[in-house]
């Protein structure tokens, strides 16, 4: 071996020395840097010569500098950053949930509807008066519409959320397919691009906090994402995502949808996934148990207060529906009737009496108006049939206003009321109603009874006799009826079970967003333990390179040395 080749030796160990230095002082730099990848110099002996019978190598080299990280466990960490933000969403949402719901606290849906329901048991018994059973009927429907327009309120705010996700996880696509598109062109020359690897992880790992993603290493530099089976990034083009909107059944839907084709991703974790699922689930369910309540009863009081009277019966009364001119000629279970298809409740097949009385004689007659709704042959009845056919008994008359309401007015010296409505088509049509409206955005009492309470029918004709508080006891036991409606159950018992569903689910929720913040906080000590940098390990290499370095710098002076004598014997 000549002395140059030892200088050569000495030269590569200087170099890989230095390159060496250069790696410890990045990995050291970076200690607090977020996301950062320990780097590690791959060192490897030159390949030797043969000097006379022996191999003797030619000194060190640095085969690269690459990250030390363990991709099964990267990818298993953004499995576990979506799933903790799915979780900790809906505890979230479920939790500002029961908030708005308010249950258990005197100030709540089910102390209302008792109270609404005691005051019609007060009106029986004589102790309260009409206008107290208007007053506490005008408390609940203010109180279903607050709770109503609050949902909203909180739908639109996760809606927002949505939207808001959106686009931030949109820019993230068009920034992983740009940093594709730089790694590809940087490791051209066969080096890695670490900075920019790790960038990219980052970046990955910011999205999975806001959908599930699928990620596919081609070995060419690139990353691509899906969701699900659904490509969104392929090498350096981004598919992008976008929200599409469209009403289902009367209801608004919301999906996220790939940017470039319309096509539906299948997410269902990050908080994307989260607020969807939980809109859907959760909010949305609750708005439409709200909605079902109200709407049932709104039905059911209405019925029973249309067939009410009092002392003095009506002299005129007007229906809440109003009916399209086309649809009056329409059987009223007509599917293309709009004005009574669109509602929550239908009448059905049956009848009623309409009994009218003379005031100067006292004379009182009974007429029955069938109602024909058995679709077995084309003469279903219309709502125009029931206007005729009212309009044709002695002592009233009924004719439809400028606003398509039935409106039905005693003759002089007459007054009427409704009795025995087996077909309901008087609480569906809201004649001589209790009730506006057909859901918890519109439930209020009616406008006439709160300017004169008089109005509220307590008594009921029984057996053709009048009961002064038959209709106020009906009314009162109506709380406690199973209803088909609401799966068998009275109003408090449907709206108690779900409100427990509510708070079993918000509980729930919790434990689950615990559980997965465990095993996220898990997977971020696994990659730390072999991706993270640790000062004393980079101390020592530190050191070992130094001492290399000296090593190499000795080895130099001393084959300059002999170089010196031998050129001095010369």
């Amino acid at each position: 071996m000549s002395l140059t080749a030892a200088i050569q030796i000495a030269r590569s160990a200087l170099t890989t020395s230095q390159i060496g230095l250069q790696v410890a002082g990045q990995n050291l730099a970076n200690l607090a840097t977020p996301g950062y990848s320990r780097q590690v110099a791959s060192l490897s002996p030159i390949r030797s010569n043969q000097s006379s019978e022996f191999y003797i190598g030619r000194g060190v080299q640095v085969d690269g500098v690459r990250r030390q990280i363990n991709e099964a466990v990267q990818k298993r960490l953004w499995n576990g950053v979506s799933d903790e933000y799915a979780k900790s969403r809906a505890y979230d949402i479920n939790n500002q949930l029961e908030s708005v719901l308010n249950e258990l606290t005197g100030f709540d849906l089910s102390s209302e509807l008792s109270g609404f329901f005691n005051a019609w048991s007060e009106a029986a018994n004589l102790v309260a008066s009409p206008t107290g059973v208007v007053e506490q009927g005008d408390r609940m429907a203010s109180f279903i519409n607050s709770m109503r327009e609050d949902l909203g309120a909180l739908r639109r705010q996760l809606e927002d959320e949505i939207d808001g996700s959106v686009v931030r996880a949109d820019a993230l696509l068009d920034e992983i397919a740009g940093i594709n598109i730089e790694i590809q062109r940087t490791e051209l020359t066969a080096a890695t691009a670490n900075a920019l690897r790790d960038q990219r992880d980052a970046l990955v790992t910011e999205l999975s906090e806001f959908i599930d993603v699928t990620v596919v290493d081609d070995r060419q530099g690139n990353l691509d994402i899906l969701v699900g089976s659904t490509p969104i990034v392929i090498g350096g083009v981004s598919r992008g995502l976008d929200i599409e909107r469209r009403e289902e059944n009367g209801s608004l839907t919301t999906r996220v949808v790939v940017g470039a084709d319309n096509e539906p991703l299948p997410i269902t974790s990050g908080s994307i996934g989260g607020l969807l699922d939980a809109r859907g689930s959760t909010i949305d369910k609750t708005i439409e148990k709200l909605d079902s309540l109200s709407s049932e009863l709104i039905f059911r009081v209405n019925s029973l207060h249309a067939t009410g009277r009092n002392a003095s019966q009506l002299t005129s009364t007007i229906s809440n529906l109003q009916v399209r001119t086309p649809d009056r000629t329409l059987a009223l279970n007509d599917p293309d009737n709009e004005s009574f298809s669109e509602l929550p409740f239908a009448p059905n097949n049956g009848g009623f009496f309409v009994e009218t009385t003379s005031t100067d004689t006292g004379a009182t007659q009974r007429i029955r108006i069938d109602v024909d709704l058995d679709g077995l042959n084309s003469d279903d009845t219309s709502a125009e049939d029931i206007r005729a056919a009212i309009d044709a008994i002695s002592g009233v008359s009924a004719s439809w206003d400028s606003e398509g309401k039935l409106t039905i007015t005693a003759d002089p010296g007459f007054e009427f009321s409704f009795a025995d409505d087996s077909s309901s088509v008087l609480g569906v049509m809201g004649v001589n109603s209790y009730f506006e409206g057909t859901d918890a955005d519109s439930i209020a009492v009616r406008a006439a009874l709160i300017d004169d309470p008089r109005g509220v029918m307590l008594g009921r004709s029984v057996n053709g006799e009048f009961v002064e508080n038959a209709t106020a006891l009906e009314l009162s036991a109506l709380s406690d009826e199973a209803l088909t409606a609401l799966s068998d159950g009275s109003f408090s018992e449907y709206w108690r079970d779900h409100v427990q569903h509510v708070g079993t689910k918000t509980s729930g929720a919790l434990t689950e967003a615990n559980s997965a913040a465990l095993v996220r906080e898990s997977l971020e000590a696994q990659r730390a333990s072999i991706s993270g940098v640790d000062a004393d390990e980079e101390s020592i290499n530190l050191i070992t390179f130094q001492q290399q370095y000296s090593g190499a710098a000795r080895l130099i002076q001393i084959a300059d040395e002999l170089m010196d004598e031998l050129l001095a014997i010369i």
